[in-house]
């Protein structure tokens, strides 16, 4: 018999929705807690820049078990992924387990003899202390804005100057008639340049560290990025993890092909974008850099590049002087407001230091079987640590994954030894093998989706029905599909 547990979940965005109804579904008793007023993590109003879309196609952004609306654009909005998110929450009674305004202080495990793990939570002025038998950290790596403090701010601002992070870039009022200077080079950043420009700034500089690729929605006008991306076949073209002799021989004898198509897509995306004339050509090969990182082209950013609308500056902000950014060249940008898109601390500051020592190395990379467990850490796992294009799939795919190691319930439950083995493999392939995969502290599924899907499912024992041939290699992940694999798992209730 399963005992049902008592369960926080931390966060209510994407990932924390797909671990409360994972748990609540199998019959524990769940607990969310949201430092913010309400659900939906980087996709809740208040922290959405306008203009804001997914980064992949909707039938990729999902649960398994709920498609958004056909009225939805392929690439939805950010209101509209808000509404498909609370209606996900509503749908499965998620609401009622919530607790908003309510922050996690510290945590540390129970000392009164049972499993589990004590919570501080603040909700408001009132500080209490909670103890849970098991915790789903669902924070996820877009939780506590970066932070950046330089010479001259303090002047900047007297001046009439503002500084605001990309998070909190959410009324394009505030840039109308005035100079906006962009620190960053994400989507996020790319993003708000465009819309600051729509929105009427008087002018618009984006500052970047370096020339990234960057991948249009449709690929020489015509293709579906999702189409190359998004594919085995394309995920084959890099060498996995534990693969063996005759597999590493194949991508010797496949190197001069897989080569060429590389080259072939860098030399399709210097056309489309025209990266020589933005002087925007990446000096890193495309190949090199395929991981969580590659971001979406902004529609329209190039070509205001490329005509002066958005004037692009190689560097970083050195410092601030009045109604001026200073760039690390030398360059003096008239600016009255910066706007920060240099992301966001990766981390779990309401863990313990000795806790955090066992879960990331010193060198930021993080201890996780499957990206979801620490065998060091029992009683806890992490949802949507898993990042990668299809985020909502891969969450919802590692809440399946957790409730099962939790509950004891997987088709192959692996032995502390065998995850620390399993860990040890995994840091050494981001480290040496393939250093692309080591960004975001490892925590990064691209390009070896599908791989990652395989090895889930082979965990929770689910029946994994193949396609033909042709759909298997060359057609995307299918989430529909995956739910039908995730349902074919051996069933089970906590009581």
């Amino acid at each position: 018999m399963i005992t049902r547990k008592n369960v926080c979940v931390i966060g209510a965005g994407v990932s924390g929705l797909a671990a409360a109804k994972a748990f609540n579904a199998h019959g524990h008793n769940v607990t969310i807690v949201e430092r913010s007023a309400d659900l939906g993590g980087v996709w809740e109003p208040a922290r959405s820049y306008p203009d804001v879309q997914t980064q992949s196609p909707k039938e990729l952004y999902r649960y398994t078990d709920k498609a958004m609306p056909d009225t939805y654009p392929e690439w939805p909005k950010g209101p509209q992924v808000y509404a498909y998110l609370a209606d996900y929450a509503r749908s499965h009674d998620l609401t009622r387990l919530m607790r908003m305004n309510t922050t996690v202080l510290s945590m540390q495990r129970r000392t009164d003899g049972q499993p589990g793990w004590t919570l501080d939570l603040k909700t408001g002025d009132h500080t209490g202390r909670e103890n849970f038998d098991f915790v789903a950290v669902c924070t996820g790596q877009f939780n506590e804005p970066q932070t950046l403090s330089l010479p001259g701010e303090d002047q900047f601002k007297a001046g009439g100057g503002a500084v605001v992070h990309s998070s909190k870039y959410n009324d394009p009022g505030m840039i109308k008639g005035r100079n906006v200077v962009v620190l960053g080079g994400s989507k996020s950043a790319t993003d708000i340049a465009v819309n600051a420009v729509r929105s009427g700034a008087r002018s618009v500089t984006i500052v970047f560290r370096e020339p990234v690729w960057r991948i249009p929605y449709f690929i020489g006008g015509l293709i579906n990025f999702k189409r190359i991306l998004y594919i085995r076949a394309q995920e084959q073209m890099f060498a996995s993890w534990g693969i063996g002799p005759l597999s590493r021989l194949a991508h010797v004898l496949a190197k001069p092909l897989v080569w060429a198509n590389w080259r072939g897509l860098e030399s399709l995306l210097k056309a489309q974008l025209k990266l020589a004339k933005c002087n925007m050509v990446p000096k890193e090969r495309i190949e090199d850099g395929v991981n969580c990182s590659v971001p979406i082209a902004t529609p329209d950013f190039f070509p205001m590049v490329a005509d002066g609308r958005i004037k692009a500056v190689l560097g970083t902000f050195d410092h601030y002087e009045a109604n001026t950014v200073v760039a690390s060249n030398g360059e003096r940008i008239a600016a009255d407001v910066a706007v920060l898109a240099i992301g966001y601390k990766l981390g779990v500051p309401f863990l313990s230091e000795a806790d955090r020592a066992k879960l990331v190395d010193p060198d930021g990379q993080y201890r996780l079987y499957r990206l979801i467990a620490n065998p060091d850490l029992p009683d806890m796992g992490f949802v949507g640590f898993n990042s990668s294009f299809c985020t909502v799939l891969c969450a919802d795919m590692a809440a399946h994954w957790l409730v099962r190691y939790a509950d004891k319930q997987l088709a192959h439950q692996p032995s502390e030894r065998e995850m620390r083995d399993n860990i040890e493999m995994m840091l050494h392939f981001k480290r040496v093998e393939r250093p692309a995969a080591g960004v975001y502290g490892g925590l990064c599924v691209a390009p070896y989706h599908f791989k990652h899907f395989d090895e889930l499912l082979a965990d929770i024992g689910a029946k994994r029905r193949k396609r033909n041939p042709l759909a298997e290699m060359f057609a995307p992940p299918d989430a529909d599909a995956y739910g039908d694999f995730l349902a074919s798992a051996p069933s089970y209730q906590a009581s």
